[in-house]
């Protein structure tokens, strides 16, 4: 007869209690800003672990991106809780091996003996796992995560009643920080802020070197922030590197973050892209009324065809409220089994389209950013309909040279810069697609790519 209890000779410690009694009484959403090495991972896993015996399904353990979530979840080890000295794998403490009844390497994948399945993922490919139907997930590190995972995600475990659990420290005010905010007193979540102040983990001298280290790997403004964030799991703290924080903060502070409505005497609707290929293509809809420029709404999607695309824009506005559809340069790429780019896409649909040449160089992207930076004052964005993306623009943030004590020339790829290239490429363009199209003479819309 099987005797190993789940939990695998671990138990949540004291501050960690909160959370797993709120999950064992059944509540089904959980928020853990909690601070580094405060055990967000090990209550998280050891719940999966236990959900999964309890009730077979499949489960899934959710990083930011694959190859983080190998090294984090996957390959991690820890101590190990019955030999002192000893370590041992992660998941091999909350899944037993004698549990098991197949491992996939490959796929980090776990099949249980009583049918259950458990895999480790990243929300960078989210869209790989469709047709699953899981009834627990774990975004760990959920700050950091693509939010998308979650809108693809949510109706599943609303149907079939599944449990969501996401974990993390602060970067910016971003999705995690309006999930903070909104859920706070919702009855049917669990949303807790664990500072190093809140937990026994750290003594204050242990902070005070904390501190100091990360001056001596960042600098003293880039290291206060980002001790900030993770030990006092601050959301005010500002992101390293990140573009254009300063200027929304700005425009939230004066108003420019409210409700938008779409005016029918204003100018038509432009729609900017930035095109994912398996990746994520992410659309803004702008306005321009008087001197203001209306950011009305804000779509992303990926996995799907330019279909769905076609169909988002023709659900939000006629034919005759739209202007000019900006794209970028790879717009005009054409597939390899249909012959067709983008741009033919489109204008074979009778759209006016405005392809955007690509920044040529490292210096020639950094204008464009800052062309943004002095762009966004003009704009009002509509809170509700683009919190997603401007969630993606606070988040959008330059590399960081630790040895150089720098901001790097290049921009961090992940899910934040889909939305910020679309709203680089909305801006690049918005010259021109704002002018009246009968003010501008065939010979020249044609040079400058705009087409009817």
């Amino acid at each position: 007869e099987l005797r190993i209890p789940i939990p695998n000779n671990w138990e949540p410690r004291d501050y960690q209690k909160p959370l797993w009694r709120a999950l064992n009484s059944g509540t089904k959403r959980a928020l853990a800003i909690w601070h580094r090495r405060s055990g967000k991972d090990d209550v998280s896993l050891h719940w999966t672990a236990q959900s999964a015996m309890i009730q077979p399904g499949t489960y899934w353990y959710m990083l930011p991106k694959m190859e983080q979530a190998r090294k984090a979840i996957w390959d991690a080890t820890v101590r190990h809780p019955t030999q002192p000295g000893q370590s041992i794998r992660r998941i091999d403490w909350a899944f037993p091996k004698v549990l098991r009844e197949h491992e996939r390497e490959d796929m980090m994948r776990l099949r249980l003996i009583n049918g259950a399945v458990w895999q480790v993922v990243g929300s960078d490919n989210f869209n790989n796992l469709v047709g699953s139907n899981p009834i627990g997930v774990v975004f760990s590190e959920w700050p950091l995560s693509n939010p998308e995972a979650w809108a693809f995600i949510r109706p599943i475990l609303r149907e079939n009643g599944g449990w969501a659990i996401f974990n993390g420290t602060p970067r910016g005010q971003n999705h995690a920080h309006r999930m903070f905010i909104d859920y706070q007193t919702d009855d049917d979540w669990f949303v807790q802020r664990l500072t190093a102040h809140d937990t026994p983990v750290f003594s204050p001298n242990d902070l005070d070197k904390e501190r100091d280290e990360f001056r001596t790997d960042y600098g003293i403004e880039a290291g206060d922030a980002l001790y900030r964030q993770e030990y006092e799991c601050s959301f005010e703290a500002p992101v390293l590197g990140a573009y254009y924080v300063r200027e929304l903060n700005d425009l939230d502070g004066a108003g420019g973050i409210t409700k938008v409505p779409y005016d029918p005497s204003g100018g038509p609707v432009h729609v900017s892209f930035d095109l994912g290929v398996g990746d994520q293509t992410a659309l803004w809809f702008a306005q321009q009324v008087g001197r203001e420029v209306r950011i009305l709404d804000y779509y992303a999607s990926m996995g799907v065809g330019m279909e769905h695309y076609l169909a988002e824009i023709q659900s939000r506005y006629r034919m005759d409220q739209l202007g000019e559809l900006i794209l970028p340069h790879d717009a005009k790429h054409r597939e390899k089994l249909s012959g067709h780019s983008v741009q033919d896409f489109f204008t074979d649909r009778r759209f006016n389209v405005m392809v955007v040449p690509a920044p040529t160089n490292g210096d020639a992207l950094m204008q464009e950013i800052n062309a943004v930076r002095r762009f966004l004052p003009r704009c009002v964005f509509d809170k509700e309909k683009t919190g997603e993306g401007i969630g993606a623009l606070r988040s959008y943030r330059a590399e960081y040279d630790k040895l150089k004590h720098a901001i790097a020339g290049r921009p961090v790829h992940d899910w934040a810069s889909h939305g910020a290239d679309s709203f680089r490429t909305l801006v690049m363009g918005w010259e021109r697609a704002a002018r009246p199209v009968g003010t501008v003479a065939p010979r020249v819309r044609r040079r400058l790519g705009v087409q009817v």
